[in-house]
């Protein structure tokens, strides 16, 4: 039903940024909110940002001021700048979105993307 390709994961220093996005495809009729999720080892996945489709956002409290969500409606593509990069924001990014198909809601993830800041 959806399709999600997940790119732009790496290693980089403390200090240093990457972007991250996230193109969905499928048959979809919309896509309503669009999200990024991290997860540490042995840890539970915890909300990143999350951006509506009409642009409002909502940021984790440890990203705030360092990472920006954004969308681009007509490629079906999320992205996620992260500025200032700590070594704990080393976890696996997932995509997250939420589609209209017919007169019903879904949810799916992308495949995740390693993000490793070394001090």
């Amino acid at each position: 039903q959806v399709q999600l390709v997940e790119s732009g994961g790496g290693s980089v220093q403390a200090g240093g940024s990457l972007r991250l996005s996230c193109a969905a495809s499928g048959s979809f009729i919309s896509i309503n909110a669009m999200s990024w999720y991290r997860q540490e080892p042995g840890k539970q996945r915890e909300l990143v940002a999350s951006i509506t489709s009409g642009g409002g956002t909502n940021y984790a409290d440890s990203v705030k001021g360092r990472f920006t969500i954004s969308r681009d409606n007509a490629e079906n593509t999320v992205y996620l700048q992260m500025n200032s990069l700590k070594p704990e924001d080393t976890a696996v990014y997932y995509c997250h979105v939420d589609v209209r198909i017919g007169l019903s809601q879904y949810g799916d993830w992308g495949q995740g993307t390693q993000v490793t800041v070394s001090s």
